[in-house]
């Protein structure tokens, strides 16, 4: 590899990393607009027009009106003024725009690198795959959006976990491929590397539990820990039929399962850490990366059960959605460098 190609490499890298912060970002503002209320104050979705928020008073009222024709506005927010809405507006408008910036801000830069040269023919589908991914998820938080537009004010919480993996994906997809660029030589360490790769599907499957968590609200209820009404193991957990739907339409169920997620992953990555500081053959580069997990796993828990015991309070919320994609990006980044 030439020192050419190592540099144009680099930038490519670069620009890839900062589509991975707008993500990152996007992902934290879609948690905010969730927990204050705000994903169904657009009753509509205009991915070219809509670019443009309401620029005058006689078109504020239009979009006032089309939201007091919600089922959210009738059995919620009947009482809101169009002060009020404009506050719950301007969030999910920021949301979308943001979606909006992420497709212009990777779309340009891999044209010109692809017309400078930087990109490989044979990486081209991969880089179209981004793209594609990244529009179909604007399509799949339309349709989040839309299931509580019909009767109940509420977005199902499939199309929510849907939503939230698909985000996770694309950044997870974009972070390897930066990664790949900025150290491509691989002598993969085989065992830590399977290691590493099940302490990150044990963080997904956490994370997956706790879209369900929020898209039932299941954090409002049983809000003491560790027991859960007065249980080890409440009652009302099978309560649903067929078995299955507990574990996704059951408040009782879903809680239950992300906190016993949320400690068995907490245990496997302190084993992980223990075990990693006590191998002469542990990779030397992964070393701060296992750090960092383990300092970011202890704060997620302490996070998680302090937005429980507080009942949710919006701060604390947003912080426990930020770290838990924090705790995405280490564990990938270990990945990688147990891989290298």
């Amino acid at each position: 590899m030439t020192h050419s190609t190592i540099k144009q490499d680099r930038a490519v890298a670069m620009w890839l990393l900062m589509c991975c912060v707008l993500v990152f970002a996007m992902v934290v503002l879609g948690g905010l607009t969730r927990l204050t209320g705000s994903g169904l104050s657009m009753v509509d979705w205009r991915p070219v027009t809509g670019a443009l928020p309401p620029l005058n008073q006689p078109q504020w009222e239009a979009a006032f009106t089309a939201y007091r024709t919600s089922p959210e506005f009738q059995k919620i927010n009947s009482t809101m003024d169009l002060p009020g809405f404009k506050g719950i507006f301007w969030l999910e408008y920021s949301h979308r725009l943001l979606g909006r910036t992420i497709g212009v801000v990777f779309l340009l830069p891999f044209l010109y690198f692809w017309l400078r040269g930087y990109i490989a023919h044979e990486r081209w589908p991969q880089y179209t795959l981004i793209f594609v991914l990244g529009g179909l998820q604007g399509v799949l938080g339309w349709y989040m959006v839309k299931s509580g537009l019909i009767d109940d004010p509420h977005v199902s919480q499939y199309r929510l976990c849907a939503h939230l993996i698909a985000a996770f994906a694309i950044y997870a997809y974009l972070l390897w491929t930066a990664l790949n660029l900025l150290n491509p030589y691989a002598t993969r360490n085989q065992p830590w590397f399977k290691r590493s790769i099940g302490l990150l599907s044990m963080i997904s499957v956490t994370v997956i539990s706790g879209a369900f968590v929020a898209g039932l609200k299941a954090g409002l209820v049983y809000n003491t820990f560790p027991l859960m009404a007065g249980h080890w193991v409440p009652p009302g957990m099978t309560s649903h039929s067929p078995w299955w739907r507990n574990l996704f339409d059951n408040i009782t169920t879903v809680q239950f399962d992300h906190r016993v997620l949320a400690l068995t992953t907490l245990a496997a990555v302190l084993a992980y850490w223990i075990f990693s500081t006590r191998t002469a053959n542990f990779p030397r580069r992964a070393r701060g990366a296992v750090r960092v997990l383990a300092v970011l796993v202890l704060v997620q828990v302490g996070l998680g059960i302090s937005t429980l015991l507080f009942h949710v309070p919006i701060a604390l919320a947003v912080a426990h959605q930020t770290t838990a994609l924090m705790l995405f990006t280490t564990a990938i980044c270990l990945c990688h460098a147990v891989s290298r």
